[in-house]
């Protein structure tokens, strides 16, 4: 235990995402904003985190509590009065045992937890109650401006628009993270006042109180990554920057990630992976050792082993897919679907509920629903598995190498006993035995000299 504490701020309403969704549950990369925020306080060393909800607190808690249980604990900003105001309501929660407290926000999902250890570091080396990171922006509009003495120590914050012109032309920024002991900020809260073009309590005004007290540590970083999310044209290009972190990441593990590609943040790849461009691959999906996921492929919640060839335009979703499978193109893997050790599942191919043998093939253009299919079987094109009967789902069972003929229904509940044959073109409604042979179509019947017939009949009349 280090005796450390993150503040979450994630109170606010976020009127600019104009959605009925708390701003800080928008997704991004697969997660709630709030959950990188989390994420990266935990990561970074503390022992506890403090969320501070207020709008939509209720969805909010239950969000977060469902992916961090009780790591979390949470204090209520009833009126949003500014930025200090919800920290002193934070600290409501704050263990006695914690002696530093990280101050971060929930819908500034892209920091790292690199830059907190480091923002950490730079308080401790400086021996000051606070530090914060600064960052140097182009155009600084809507930031406080850090301000500093002739001698280059940060001296106070100002916020935009209580700036004077001269002070709205700096353009070292403060993206509002910072790190303090936590007597310094227990006793300096009280000491904010609301007198300023809002009328709110600023957080901002604690950076001047550190100055007086000891000094202020400072640590600098990239604007990038400090970027908060405002409304949904933020959010976009938020993701978009997270969806490349995430690929970069992959790609310095041993991967190969083509431009383009989607990868959630629960997402997890074994070294040697091969991803085609414009690939999604979303929430908890897996992917093996030598696997490659070819362009275009959608995947969510898969779990696909090592040595896996999905052609393009592959979906699947919350799936099972052996090793040395294979996949596509154009094949569609429904909910609890199992592919095993070496089966092929071809193009225009739907799985669903349906569990498909080491060794099976069903290679073209056929629908697999609540089945189960034993090894080496294979699935001719066209074939059918006639699972609902507008009430209740059927199962089909094929056992171990059976040969279905293409252009085939099978009507469940049946069985296709092993190393049986159904013939081309069947509706077969009954079990077929062990090495049988069903066939269960119309008597072909040719009549001479109709088509002839029917010509003359239909042809029109001139």
């Amino acid at each position: 235990m280090n005796g450390r504490c993150t503040i979450i701020l994630a109170a606010g309403q976020g009127t600019r995402m104009k959605s009925a969704l708390p701003k800080v549950l928008h997704r991004v990369a697969g997660v709630a904003m709030v959950h990188w925020s989390i994420e990266a306080a935990l990561a970074a060393g503390s022992d506890d985190v403090v969320l501070v909800v207020g709008h939509g607190r209720e969805a909010v808690a239950e969000a977060v509590t469902a992916r961090f249980g009780e790591r979390v604990r949470f204090a209520v900003q009833t009126e949003q009065r500014g930025t200090a105001d919800a920290v002193r309501a934070g600290m409501t929660e704050v263990p006695a045992t914690a002696t530093e407290v990280l101050i971060t926000y929930g819908d500034v999902p892209c920091v790292p937890a690199e830059a907190l250890r480091q923002l950490i570091e730079a308080r401790a080396r400086s021996g000051a109650p606070l530090a914060m990171i600064t960052t140097e922006v182009s155009d600084p509009t809507g930031y406080g401006r850090v301000l500093r003495d002739e001698a280059g120590a940060i001296r106070a914050i100002r916020e935009h628009k209580d700036c004077s012109p001269d002070e709205r032309a700096v353009r070292c920024v403060n993206p509002g993270l910072y790190v303090a002991g936590r007597e310094f900020l227990a006793g300096s809260l009280g000491k904010i006042g609301s007198t300023n073009a809002q009328g709110e309590f600023y957080l901002t005004d604690l950076v001047e109180i550190a100055a007086s007290a000891g000094g202020v540590g400072e640590l600098a970083w990239e604007p990038i990554s400090l970027r908060g999310v405002n409304d949904r044209a933020e959010l976009a290009a938020t993701e978009a920057y997270l969806w490349q972190r995430i690929a970069d990441g992959h790609r310095r593990a041993g991967s190969t990630v083509a431009p383009g590609v989607c990868i959630d943040r629960d997402v997890t790849i074994e070294a040697g992976v091969t991803i085609g461009p414009n690939v999604v691959l979303r929430g908890a999906t897996s992917l093996g050792s030598g696997t490659t996921v070819d362009a275009g492929c959608v995947l969510e919640d898969a779990s696909i082993g090592r040595d896996v060839l999905l052609k393009p335009y592959t979906l699947v979703t919350r799936c099972e897919v052996h090793e040395g499978a294979q996949l596509g193109p154009f094949a569609h893997l429904r909910p609890e679907s199992v592919v095993e050790a070496g089966a092929h599942v071809g193009n225009f191919v739907e799985l669903k509920k349906t569990r498909l043998g080491k060794g099976a093939k069903a290679n073209h253009l056929a629908y697999l629903g609540d089945g189960v299919v034993g090894p080496k079987a294979n699935i001719g094109a066209g074939t059918i598995f006639c699972n609902y009967d507008g009430f209740r789902k059927h199962v089909t069972t094929i056992e171990e190498g059976a040969f279905i003929g293409s252009n085939s229904s099978l009507v469940a509940p049946v069985t296709i006993g092993k190393n049986s044959y159904v013939g081309s073109g069947s509706v077969v409604t009954r079990d077929v035995p062990e090495d049988a042979l069903a066939i269960g179509r119309a008597k072909q019947e040719n009549k001479e000299g109709y088509g002839k017939r029917l010509r003359e009949r239909f042809a029109p009349k001139r």
